[in-house]
């Protein structure tokens, strides 16, 4: 689930409309693959979760590997995030879809020992995402001004990058694809502050140089 770099025929509008088409296909034949309703949109459910949590971190460890690892790759990486980003919504857009079919067609499967109160995060998780992916084009960033779209876009990424750490650390006992879960986005978080430590000292270390002299 490492994120690889965007080839060079493979960029912008182009690597969405690919990304896209990728869930929808993944998304296809989960609900093919099982005979039996429920079980096609749980299927698909899972699989759409996965999509887009790789999708996020991509999106989310861009400017990190860009810091830490930097080659034409990570650059290429960081290049490439706001499609990324948007693919994860559109990844997430489908993930909503099938359960709120899910919910319409089998309701109590859906709610079995399951509370309000337990949906949340997630439904904190998707207003931020749509915040995001409203605000991702060029003239949402001259309306909002540079401050407060940086505000917003850093905020709403750590903040879905918390739920998904929650979210994966509550079901650890339901499987070791939950482990996994668990230990990339841990991981990938403990990767982006180490980045930004990285990045303060090197802003710091002119300065420093400056009033030594």
């Amino acid at each position: 689930m490492t994120p690889t770099a965007p080839t060079a025929s493979l960029h912008g509008w182009r690597l969405f409309t690919a990304l896209a088409v990728a869930v929808l296909a993944v998304t296809a034949l989960c609900l093919l693959w099982q005979p039996q309703l429920v079980e096609a949109l749980r299927s698909a459910i899972r699989a759409t979760a996965r999509t887009s949590f790789a999708l996020f971190l991509a999106t989310f460890l861009a400017s990190a590997l860009a810091t830490l690892v930097p080659s034409p790759g990570s650059r290429a990486l960081l290049r490439e995030r706001r499609f990324l980003g948007l693919a994860f919504a559109f990844s997430h857009l489908v993930h909503g879809v099938l359960i709120i079919a899910y919910v319409k067609l089998f309701p109590e499967t859906f709610w079995a020992g399951r509370t309000a109160a337990a949906n949340i995060p997630g439904s904190v998780g998707y207003l931020f995402i749509l915040a995001l992916a409203l605000t991702s084009f060029p003239a949402a960033v001259k309306a909002l001004g540079a401050r407060t779209w940086k505000l917003l876009h850093g905020t709403g990424t750590w903040v879905i990058a918390g739920i998904f750490c929650l979210s994966f650390f509550k079901r650890i006992p339901m499987g070791p694809w939950y482990v996994l879960g668990f230990a990339l986005i841990f991981s990938a978080i403990v990767l982006k502050l180490t980045a930004k430590l990285a990045t303060r000292q090197r802003r710091a270390t002119p300065a420093l140089r400056g009033a030594t002299r």
